[in-house]
């Protein structure tokens, strides 16, 4: 039926109502369906993305199975926290030779954790979804040998807002390596993440959280300034600890890893809740770990 619009008023009217009517229409798009993915995210505006609004947010959650709505994180800090090798976790030459800092947590004050995804083996659409849906922010390390048969699924999550960090070519023991080839593995997967993906990162994960000297040595002469590794790790039936409380603190960075259920008794789908209702019901918030570096 074609609205008759007579003045500036009834515009705004029919604009407010339309809009309405395609949040409604967008809700009903369930996990495994064919509907566009939304962007999710991050600090950053994303081009299309859908309204950001509670009811949008509370309806997501109770199509993901969530027990509550995830907690919406803080604006970026305007300064920048400094980041420095967590106590026992540097390397001879650390400071002297300005090496990227190994770390943990951030620090900061906020009720906030970090969300990080490593090597690239599971790529499941429904995780996509479920993310954009819910807008929560994550960064990706990922290893060539798991991601060179679909680079594509990894470009989409960059064009949602997601970061995509350094993990190695073939996932190694990295002190097991002399510099020479710790330095091949780390500076080939920049060479890759940047013909694939339109930028080297700034930021690298050591396979395993294993490290040395050199692996931090080859790491600054590739480019990279960052080192985090994780406080605590996410399954999806169970989350381990690296802290006596075994519990989630302000800044902490969480491990998780792409996987279904070859590997898991579960999804990433399933991860994804088991984590989000601890975080949730914990009081806190899942920032974007890069706007914080």
């Amino acid at each position: 039926m074609r609205a008759v619009v007579q003045n500036d008023k009834n515009r705004a009217v029919l604009a407010v109502a339309a809009l309405s009517a395609v949040a409604v229409v967008s809700g009903c798009a369930g996990p495994g369906s064919e509907a566009e993915v939304r962007p999710a995210a991050g600090q950053q505006a994303h081009r299309g993305a859908a309204p950001d609004s509670p009811a949008a947010l509370a309806a997501a959650a109770r199509r993901w199975g969530l027990d509550a709505v995830p907690l919406r994180p803080p604006a970026p800090p305007k300064y920048k926290p400094r980041i420095t090798a967590r106590d026992g976790f540097e390397v001879d030459g650390q400071v002297e030779d300005d090496l990227p800092p190994v770390f943990t947590t951030i620090p900061t004050r906020k009720k906030v954790v970090f969300l990080t995804i490593d090597d690239g083996a599971e790529k499941d659409p429904d995780f996509l979804r479920m993310m954009s849906e819910l807008r929560i922010p994550y960064s990706a390390f990922l290893s060539n040998y798991l991601v060179k048969d679909d680079y594509g699924y990894f470009r989409r999550m960059q064009a949602e807002g997601h970061t995509l960090n350094n993990h190695t070519l073939t996932h190694p023991y990295l002190p097991g390596l002399t510099y020479d080839e710790q330095k091949r593995e780390i500076c080939g997967m920049q060479e890759i993440m940047k013909k694939q993906f339109g930028k080297a990162p700034t930021v690298f994960r050591p396979p395993y959280g294993n490290y040395n000297g050199d692996t931090l040595r080859a790491a600054k002469a590739c480019g990279i300034k960052y080192a985090p590794i994780w406080d605590e790790e996410v399954f999806v039936d169970h989350w381990e600890y690296r802290e006596w409380d075994r519990g989630l603190h302000p800044g902490d960075i969480v491990l998780t890893h792409f996987r279904g259920r070859n590997d898991w008794d579960g999804t990433m789908v399933d991860d994804m809740r088991r984590f989000l209702n601890k975080v949730t019901r914990d009081g806190y918030a899942v920032a974007r770990l890069e706007d914080y570096l």
